[in-house]
């Protein structure tokens, strides 16, 4: 992963500084906040890889291995999967601060915040599981794809429900009288 890691992890660090300052400054509340860091994130994923392509031609496709992060270990995937999760990101994120903003309710409930947990937590995983067959030179088939779709599956629903108002597996939930 080559000589210069130290300084790369550091750099990686202080970006995830920037995106939550930025997401701090850009929200009111915490999770029009969260939202922002969310789109910013994303934006800046999207943005990198296209502006590799623009300037040097990487990565010549979509399915070329990549080393995403170091934090705390090398993650390493194809470029279409961390595209996918910053796609999400940004999506979630501008209805999420839009909801937010337009004084409407995200409903964050434990079910939807385990489920987006645990799906990004699968996602994560999925980056890990080649990294020490690709850092010996192993550039084959990506054997994390089951759990990235299976992790992105679930921390869709778990947003996609307290976007909604629901809880996941359920419907919107039954108003009380006081």
């Amino acid at each position: 992963f080559g000589t210069f890691e130290a300084v790369d992890i550091a750099r990686e660090a202080a970006t995830l500084v920037l995106i939550g300052a930025v997401g701090f400054l850009a929200g009111r509340q915490l999770l029009e906040r969260l939202a922002w860091a969310a789109v910013v994130f994303g934006s800046w994923d999207i943005v990198y890889y296209a502006g590799l392509w623009l300037t040097i031609g990487w990565p010549p496709g979509l399915d070329t291995w990549d080393v995403l992060f170091l934090i705390p270990l090398p993650w390493v995937g194809p470029v279409w999967a961390p595209v996918t999760v910053s796609a999400a990101l940004v999506a979630f994120g501008l209805l999420a601060a839009y909801r937010l903003r337009a004084g409407r309710a995200v409903v964050v409930r434990p079910a939807n915040v385990l489920a987006a947990l645990a799906g990004g937590a699968l996602v994560i995983a999925s980056f890990l599981v080649d990294t020490a067959r690709v850092a010996a030179g192993d550039e084959g088939a990506w054997t994390g794809w089951p759990l990235f779709w299976a992790g992105m599956a679930l921390a869709v629903a778990g947003t996609a429900a307290a976007l909604r108002g629901h809880t996941i597996g359920g419907g919107a939930p039954r108003p009380t009288r006081a």
